[in-house]
Parts: C-alpha cells; structure tokens; sequence
C-alpha cells in the first residue's frame, strides 16, 4: 500500500484531485481508500438522537452499522494517522487530505501540491517535503522545473501517469 498526501490551501481543488485521481486509478484496476482529517473540533458523522449515536452515548467505543449498499464503522477513538493507515491496508494506494502539521516533513509520504498562485507554491515547496507533482490552477512548469505539473481537473491521466511511474513503478 503506499500512501500519498494531497496538500494546498482551502478550496485549492484538493477533494477534486483526489477525486479525479480515484477514478482513474480505479479505471487502471487499483484499490483506491482516502481518509479526510476534518479539524473541526465538533465534528461527527453521527446524527444526535439516532440509534448509532446513542450506542455512542452508552459508552461504546466501535459502531458498526450496515445496510444493503454500505457499511459504516464508527470508532469513538483518536485520529492517529498511522492507525488510520493500518485500516486502509487492502488498497494499493491511500490518498491523505489533512493532517498537515503530520504530513508536512514526513519524507515517507509523497505528496501532490495544489496551488491556485505563486504564492501557494511557494509556500508549499517551503512546508512540504517531498513533492512529487504540482496540479491546479497554477502552472509551475516554469518554476519549478524539477518537479512535474499536471492539471488533475483537465488531464488526471497525465497526473496518474506521474504517480504510477513514481510511486507505484508500473
């Protein structure tokens, strides 16, 4: 399984580029999982008053509630990144948004740059340690050179060419 960060700026097209790389992963036959790190501190996906939430309520730390199309499972725990990778072990890659202060310098995962301006580029190569491709609506191919561009809302198969010849060596 091999884990890649998807970082930018808020509204920089991040969930769409993993979206789109999904896809076209997915197409290629790879087992794709994304886990999203929501910073809000209120944040649940459970719903006050329904019956997993009052599980949660009781004291139970994992939820699992199921029906014809999906399964959900509701743990009532931390959000450790590397416990969150152990459940995504069946998948060949594993998109990460979020846990920037985690993923920042961590030289074990690749990372994708989203950046909208010169600015949000330059600000990512100075955070983020290793960059292996810029996508968005900034075109660093004159900037920086050593690293690849490729716009994953116009062409995700350029972008997914870039992470099968990188990362997955296909």
């Amino acid at each position: 399984m091999q884990a890649i960060a998807v970082v930018g700026t808020k509204k920089s097209g991040k969930t769409t580029t993993i979206e789109n790389l999904t896809r076209e992963l997915t197409k290629r036959g790879y087992k794709v999982a994304a886990i999203k790190h929501i910073s809000e501190p209120t944040f649940t996906i459970d719903t006050p008053g329904k019956d997993t939430w009052r599980y949660l309520q009781a004291g139970a730390k994992t939820i699992v509630a199921t029906g014809p199309n999906q399964t959900i499972t509701i743990e009532n725990t931390g959000t450790q990144l590397a416990a969150l990778l152990k459940k995504c072990k069946n998948n060949d890659v594993v998109f990460i948004e979020g846990f920037k202060k985690t993923i920042a310098k961590n030289q074990t995962i690749p990372k994708i740059a989203v950046t909208k301006n010169p600015v949000e580029a330059e600000n990512t190569i100075e955070t983020y340690n290793p960059i292996i491709a810029f996508t968005g609506s900034y075109n660093t191919t004159n900037t920086y050179q050593n690293t690849p561009y490729a716009n994953a809302q116009t062409n995700p198969k350029k972008l997914t060419n870039i992470i099968e010849k990188t990362i997955l060596k296909k």
